[in-house]
């Protein structure tokens, strides 16, 4: 068999190579981004753990979203750190399926709890006085299951159809991690059920949950428009505008990615747009969040003020002890 079609079992992350040469400052970048979107989103989840006043639908679903982007990340900044620091950046065929699956997982997972996360809008400006009669615990935690499972579910079919191809020499993935696309243009066996299985479920996993998202906004925006003050009218938005601000972004490059075929040549305007939602938009929600919700603000701000009393205070104490 010649070695062009002999099955591998390794892959070469391309990565950047542009950027090769400043390699040490993207990685000290990378890895102040990295650290600073994980801790961005750790407080927040601490925030609405220990704040009573956050014991609401929409920051549940707010402190789920953290929690899956702070997964997002790492399955693929880690991997791409090490790859700026090692001459070889290869990665193995096992290990890059369970990049692919995991990444695919937290993104669909994602799609379907911002348009949960929508609909609990919806409920709020449009339906408020069914508002606590609607969305229960029991909601709440069903929109959560269902997020989960069908993200995981849908990214563990397109898996499998793509694990089972055949993929042979050249072993190098122009991409910064493992990516459908960049993967499917290895494989050197009939891939036409793969990438249809792929492409369909990328279009229900993406277009149900934006659909929901738009129809939720529209009747949002519908009834804020018949708001009779302006005060009101802004008061309602800016309870969504955050939200609807991630949203935008999210699906702006999660659409541009992902619905259309995925046999296609791969551009750096691909890696350059994948790096909005896996580098970009984990550390821009964190600051949406809480520069745009004032309870939010108040609830940091709660907590560093109380932070700051303790300090001052222990300090008092030392310095009495010494003087003592």
């Amino acid at each position: 068999m010649e070695e062009n079609s002999t099955q591998i079992n390794m892959f070469l992350l391309l990565g950047f190579p542009a950027l090769m040469d400043l390699k040490v400052l993207f990685f000290i970048v990378l890895l102040l981004t990295y650290i600073l979107t994980v801790m961005e989103n750790v407080v927040i989840i601490l925030l609405i753990k220990t704040n009573h006043e956050l014991y609401k639908p929409m920051y549940f679903f707010l402190g789920h979203l953290s929690f899956i982007e702070v997964w997002y990340i790492s399955v693929t900044i880690p991997k791409l750190l090490a790859n700026f620091i090692a001459e070889e950046r290869s990665i193995s065929f096992v290990g890059c399926m369970t990049q692919l699956f995991f990444f695919s997982s937290f993104m669909c997972t994602e799609c379907v709890l911002l348009s949960a996360m929508a609909y609990d809008r919806y409920v709020a400006i449009c339906q408020p006085l069914r508002y606590l009669v609607i969305m229960t615990y029991q909601m709440c935690i069903y929109l959560i299951a269902l997020s989960w499972f069908s993200g995981f579910t849908v990214s563990l079919i397109k898996i499998s159809f793509i694990s089972q191809l055949e993929f042979c020499g050249p072993q190098v993935i122009n991409h910064f991690f493992c990516d459908i696309s960049p993967v499917l243009n290895l494989a050197c066996t009939d891939m036409s059920v793969a990438e249809t299985v792929d492409f369909m479920l990328a279009l229900f996993i993406l277009l149900v949950p934006l659909s929901v998202t738009i129809v939720s906004y529209l009747l949002i925006i519908t009834t804020i428009l018949h708001i009779p003050t302006t005060q009101s009218k802004k008061k309602a938005f800016s309870t969504c505008a955050s939200h609807l601000t991630v949203v935008t972004i999210f699906f702006s490059a999660a659409l541009f990615m992902y619905a259309r075929p995925k046999k296609i040549d791969p551009y750096d305007l691909n890696k350059l747009v994948s790096a909005v939602y896996t580098i970009v938009t984990p550390i821009l929600n964190p600051f949406i969040y809480c520069l745009r919700n004032q309870e939010l603000k108040r609830a940091l701000k709660k907590v560093l003020s109380e932070k700051i009393s303790i300090y001052k205070v222990s300090r008092s104490i030392t310095s009495l002890q010494m003087q003592g």
